[in-house]
């Protein structure tokens, strides 16, 4: 699956032009209001700086939480975070298409940065509808004529079809920014690396889906290995005929997984390259932790075990490419995060290029820590591309370049409102 030729910030001359750019700073909000990890506004900085430092104007927006949860706050901290990133303010403005900002936005001169409101509280952001439709948003009308480019640097939003996401492309040229960049470059290596081994390594509880990015992965034979942990694995075990203690088996059907198991064996059956877990640590039913083969289990298994572990790192060692998705165990409780922690420590002591995906394994390594690792910001984007599905963001830039780049013209900075 070939990603699309996109234009970055970086290819068209911007200076003096107003951008919008549509970034991620979802991040995750405590009991006080206080932001918990500022890790997604930190990864911004390189877009915005290099648009001021080119001499655009910069409009952000973003949305935070859902209506009704406990993380569905105002950006205000945010730009408080940015502008001690970036070393310049960052207004924030309390509105996102009233007169406010709109008076704003208009004032804004180049090499200056405005944050614009939580975009979720315009009641449009949260509807799911095409492209064309999504033109057509009050939230796109009001805002699109005062720019001269869309740009969009949220990866991890680029499976929702929403206004901010899909509508602003259908009526405005659009670049990605440097986020969505080092995305695209990292995930055009999953299905164009011609050297292998190219391995896989899923865990986590979203079983479903995983079973899913399997399937593709084996139809289109970009796997050459694919070891499984988590929740993953212990489900793949029964499928393949194995039996798993009573606390195991309950949490599958809690969650509806057996309906799942005919799906997964005829995967299996298929000649999927999957491995399953040999062994585990348990938690027992009288609260004692050990480990136990996957063919004795007594208690609900929470991490993969020792021989386990060894085995797969041998694996993880000659691989040339490795793509990491879901921690091996419950990693909320230190006692089994061991499986997570040496498999990371494996991959990154290899030679392969690295991708994590976001969540825990995200939240435990830092992309400073080795060259040729890439820790990714998108959780459900990533997933449905490594599901081989279409992500509506980039069919929308794709169009948006065909409509608006078609000469040179805009290239040199001459397009836009």
């Amino acid at each position: 699956m070939k990603l699309p030729r996109l234009l970055s910030i970086s290819d068209v001359d911007i200076g003096g032009k107003r951008l919008l750019i549509r970034v991620d700073f979802n991040c995750p909000i405590g009991t006080n209001g206080e932001i918990l990890d500022d890790s997604r506004i930190k990864s911004h900085v390189t877009t915005i700086k290099e648009a001021v430092e080119r001499g655009a104007s910069v409009v952000l927006i973003s949305h935070q939480g859902r209506p009704g949860e406990d993380d569905f706050v105002t950006l205000e901290k945010h730009s408080e975070i940015l502008s001690k990133y970036l070393g310049t303010d960052v207004k924030f403005v309390p509105d996102v298409i009233g007169p406010t900002a709109i008076n704003e936005i208009s004032k804004l001169r180049p090499g200056e940065v405005l944050l614009l409101d939580n975009l979720r509280l315009v009641s449009e952001e949260i509807i799911e509808a095409v492209p064309e439709v999504q033109a057509k948003t009050y939230l796109v009308r009001r805002l699109a004529p005062h720019f001269d480019y869309f740009v969009f640097d949220a990866f991890a939003t680029a499976h929702r079809s929403q206004p901010s996401i899909v509508g602003f492309p259908m009526v405005l040229p659009s670049l990605i920014g440097n986020v969505m960049k080092k995305e695209l470059n990292a995930l055009s290596k999953v299905f164009e690396a011609s050297e292998g081994p190219r391995l896989f390594l899923l865990g986590g509880a979203k079983v479903q889906d995983t079973i899913k990015i399997i399937e593709f992965l084996t139809k289109n034979k970009v796997a050459d290995r694919i070891l499984t942990v988590g929740l993953v694995g212990l489900f793949l075990h029964v499928a393949k005929g194995g039996r798993i203690s009573d606390d195991s088996m309950k949490v599958l059907e809690s969650k509806g997984l057996l309906t799942l198991i005919p799906r997964a064996r005829k995967l299996i059956l298929s000649g999927a390259p999957v491995e399953t877990p040999y062994d585990y640590v348990v938690l027992t039913s009288d609260g004692n932790v050990r480990e136990e083969s996957v063919y004795n289990l007594s208690g609900k298994a929470l991490d993969i075990g020792s021989y386990t572990i060894s085995m797969y790192s041998e694996l993880i060692k000659d691989s040339r490419l490795i793509v990491m998705r879901g921690p091996a165990g419950y990693v909320e409780d230190s006692r089994f995060r061991k499986g997570t922690i040496e498999l990371l420590n494996a991959a990154l002591r290899s030679d392969a290029f690295v991708i994590i995906g976001g969540g825990h394994l995200g939240a435990m390594v830092s992309e400073d820590s080795r060259h040729n690792l890439h820790v990714s910001t998108g959780g459900g984007a990533l997933l449905i591309y490594l599901s081989g599905e279409p992500l509506p963001a980039i069919n929308a830039l794709v169009e948006s370049t065909k409509k608006f780049f078609t000469t040179q013209k805009m290239l040199q900075g001459e397009g836009g409102n």
